[in-house]
């Protein structure tokens, strides 16, 4: 079920933090009632992956220590895991929010369509990749009755997920050498060179798209302090790069994000400062 990543599922807050209803409880909590449902969701979704990645997964040197992959979990339990997950978290998804319930909805057909077909296809990969990063943005913000969610949000979320997803397939690539193929068949259209290149052009927009937020977004202070948090922004991402390039790190985002000190201490002054600017400044 992958708890530790769970973690890609607190985008579902963002909708909560950027629209100054953090403070508000009853849009907190439903937030929160959401996040466990999508973690739940994503939990089976991550079974079925198993499941239907399995041969790949154990020519891989990291994968293959996966309970499925490694026999450690028998598929009968696994299969039944993921069908009685399903059952529960429609339902609950659907009383909790029916539009909540239809991007969830959303988010596990497109997964299968991912787990199918659309991860073999080069470039349309990485995309549907971000996408599901956007799909919790938009789940967040059906739990809640938006005022002045900025727009900018959604496309600073796409940029910095195509980001984490590129840097994930030169990961793949790098660690698996000569075997990438026959574990990631989408890994034949890809190239360091040209995931370097990429890389870096989605890196800059994301910088530049979350530095034009900070100004532009209708409910930032009129001081523009939001500005103030440009610099963890380019750091973070600055950050990442290294350690995608010097320690061969991006497989797994939630590792780094678990892992490095330097990056945890970031996302927390970010954090803090946002907060700061939201919740301590008046409203512009």
């Amino acid at each position: 079920m992958r708890p530790r990543q769970w973690a890609k599922n607190m985008l579902l807050f963002v909708a909560l933090v950027f629209d100054r209803k953090l403070e508000i409880r009853p849009a907190f909590f439903h937030t929160l009632e959401g996040y466990v449902l999508f973690c739940l969701l994503a939990s089976s979704v991550y079974i079925i992956n198993d499941l239907a990645d399995l041969q790949a997964d154990r020519q891989h040197p990291d994968k293959c220590k996966r309970p499925i992959a490694s026999g450690k979990l028998p598929i009968p339990i696994a299969v039944s895991a993921a069908i009685i997950i399903l059952a529960l978290v429609f339902p609950l998804a659907y009383l909790l929010s029916p539009n909540f319930a239809l991007v969830a909805l959303g988010y596990f057909i497109l997964n299968l369509f991912y787990s199918k077909y659309l991860k073999h296809i080069p470039l349309i990969d990485v995309f549907v990749l971000a996408s599901f990063y956007v799909m919790r943005v938009v789940a967040g913000v059906t739990l809640i009755q938006v005022e002045r969610f900025s727009p900018w949000l959604y496309v600073v979320t796409s940029l910095g997920a195509l980001y984490i997803g590129i840097a994930k397939r030169r990961a793949e690539l790098t660690l698996l050498a000569d075997n990438a193929n026959s574990h990631r068949r989408v890994l034949e259209g890809y190239t360091i060179p040209f995931l370097d290149q990429l890389i870096t052009i989605v890196s800059t927009t994301t910088i530049v798209a979350y530095s034009l937020y900070t100004f532009q977004a209708p409910n930032i202070p009129a001081n523009h302090t939001m500005m103030l948090t440009i610099p963890f922004a380019v750091y973070g991402t600055f950050r990442y790069l290294y350690l995608v390039h010097t320690k061969n790190s991006g497989g797994a985002p939630e590792d780094i994000l678990f892992s490095d000190r330097p990056l945890q201490i970031t996302i927390i002054l970010w954090g803090l400062a946002v907060f700061a600017v939201f919740y301590l400044s008046p409203v512009n």
